[in-house]
């Protein structure tokens, strides 16, 4: 079985439903995109979950107080894709020249506000220290739990930091396993403040070692995606491999109205997604590039 390839989730910011109800979740997404996008049926996924909500949060996200569940959309054929290439947004735009003060100033004021306000675990990953090695901790076991079997990674929101100080720090320590595709969503690693930690920590900013492809999934509307493409601020690692930005339309809706462009249900369902997925458990998750139409690498 350690030949088999496996998804290996790891989800974002926020309280969640408890730990059974979000990997089933996290799992229905993925197969509802893989039917709908390219009419593969995958009822026996490979997939596992890294939970780390329980950490922060006294008691899991109650279904009374869940605004945002997963459910099946209605209809039928592909979710719609983004079209063009993956250029900066007014917002992109407005926010880099704010950077650019703050880094004039010394003073991250702007992404102070963000983290603390809108991404507020984020804020407690980094001055709390405990948090964040035991959330560390759960990646690392799950690592080592599935050494030597094929690996995609599926990391959403904080969950992409948490895997890229993981994979950053195995690598330091002469133990890193071999990833065959990190896919990140709604990844906050374009923030001003997140940059500096991690070099702070890791040295220069590039893709870790281990990683064989790395696309990184954003829709434009996503606060947490705000600021430079990942693909300016990492550079590749020592074979190569740099990050590939992605633009998708993630389409989540609340039940009650309202949308979501940060959800990880919305990502998980994107045709980008999907054809990533496909082609990792296809035996191709190192070579094959997502295929967008009308978009080009950053």
């Amino acid at each position: 079985m350690q030949d088999r390839p496996l998804i290996l989730g790891i989800h974002g910011l926020a309280n969640k439903p408890p730990k059974e109800e979000k990997q089933a979740w996290w799992a229905a997404a993925i197969r509802e995109g893989l039917r709908r996008n390219l009419g593969a049926d995958r009822p026996e996924l490979p997939f596992e979950f890294v939970y780390w909500a329980d950490l922060r949060y006294d008691a899991p996200l109650s279904e009374d107080r869940n605004r945002e569940p997963y459910y099946p959309v209605r209809g039928s054929g592909p979710f719609p894709s983004a079209d063009g290439a993956c250029a900066p947004t007014l917002t992109d735009r407005l926010y880099r020249v704010v950077e650019w003060m703050q880094e004039k100033t010394g003073r991250l004021v702007l992404d102070d506000f963000i983290i603390e306000h809108r991404l507020d675990d984020l804020w407690g990953y980094y001055e709390d220290r405990a948090f964040r090695e035991a959330a560390r901790d759960r990646l690392r076991e799950a690592l080592e739990q599935h050494a030597g079997r094929p690996l995609l990674i599926a990391a959403h929101s904080m969950g992409s930091l948490i895997a890229y100080d993981v994979l950053r720090r195995l690598e330091r320590d002469g133990r890193c396993p071999r990833i065959e595709h990190l896919v990140t969503m709604g990844a906050p690693l374009g923030l001003a403040e997140i940059k500096h930690h991690l070099a702070e920590e890791h040295g220069g900013l590039r893709v870790p070692d281990a990683v064989a492809r790395w696309s990184n999934l954003g829709d434009r509307e996503d606060v947490a995606t705000v600021g430079t493409t990942l693909a300016e601020s990492y550079a590749p690692n020592a074979a190569g491999v740099g990050v590939t930005d992605c633009p998708v339309i993630n389409g989540y809706r609340r039940p009650r109205g309202g949308v979501n462009p940060h959800k990880s249900y919305g990502y998980l369902r994107t045709p980008e997604f999907s054809r990533a997925v496909a082609a990792f458990l296809d035996g191709q998750g190192a070579v094959a590039p997502i295929e967008m139409a009308g978009v080009e690498d950053a």
